[in-house]
């Protein structure tokens, strides 16, 4: 990996570290974060491949109440980066590396932990800044927040990177059958939430066709991921259309079972 290579990927993931806070752009999701590196160190398809498997992942991490979700920036960047160095992008090499971002993402908790213990004191010098009306002084408290929740994710990267690519490639190949195996099956199988996750969310009587028709048209070998994606955008533009001419016969409003959506159309 080049010198370029290499500092365009410290850039992504201190964007990703800033993003696991802001969620202004969404660096930190696994789709984007996996796509940009693979972009800048050339591998461009094993990083899509990668992300998409790791965003199913990420759906069903959420924080909740106390309780803070794994770290899908760390896991991203990580686990992209070992992608790369390992030099496998097959579809094991790519199982491997999701199965690698799930204790990533929990040893992320750690690092996120001593961060925002950080913040605290932060937050307090910036109270103290805004008494005395110090308007910039509270900024600085701000920024240096940030700059360190970018650096809990830019500095593990750059030491990953430090690793030679013979190491990281030797280290996967010595990993046994059983482990990379076991992996690649508990990888599927958290994906396969993830799609249930989906499909509970977005699944209602309007829907339910548009998912038929999409199962049936993935069999089709001959479409390119560009065919059905313009084969996506066109369905969503007709249930769009048809959904604002009412559908209930009567020129009506039309309801969907679905009381959330019902409301979220109301407003």
């Amino acid at each position: 990996m080049s010198i370029i290579s290499m500092v365009l990927v410290v850039v992504v993931a201190f964007l990703a570290g800033l993003e696991g806070i802001l969620d202004q752009f969404q660096f930190h999701q696994p789709l984007v974060a996996c796509t940009l590196i693979g972009l800048v160190t050339g591998n461009l398809t094993a990083g899509v491949m990668l992300g998409g498997s790791l965003q199913l992942l990420a759906l069903g991490w959420a924080n909740i109440g106390a309780a803070v979700a794994p770290d899908a920036a760390l896991a991203s960047v990580a686990a992209a980066i070992i992608l790369v160095l390992g030099g496998d992008f097959s579809t094991k090499g790519i199982a491997v590396a999701q199965g690698v971002a799930i204790p990533l993402a929990v040893a992320g908790l750690f690092l996120t932990m001593i961060v925002r213990t950080l913040s605290v004191g932060l937050v307090h010098t910036a109270d103290a800044a805004a008494k005395k009306g110090d308007i910039k002084g509270v900024e600085r408290a701000h920024f240096i927040a940030l700059l360190l929740q970018g650096l809990r994710i830019a500095i593990p990267a750059a030491l990953l990177l430090m690793i030679p690519a013979a190491t990281v490639k030797g280290a996967l190949e010595a990993m046994p059958a059983w482990l990379s195996d076991g992996m690649q099956i508990g990888g599927g199988m958290v994906v396969a939430v993830g799609y249930a996750m989906v499909i509970n969310m977005m699944a209602s009587r309007e829907v339910w066709p548009f998912f038929a028709i999409g199962f049936a048209l993935a069999a089709v070998s001959q479409l390119t991921l560009i065919a059905l994606g313009a084969i996506g955008v066109a369905l969503a533009l007709i249930y769009l259309s048809l959904s604002k001419k009412g559908g209930n016969g009567g020129g009506g409003a039309a309801t969907s079972n679905d009381p959330i959506g019902d409301i979220l159309e109301d407003y």
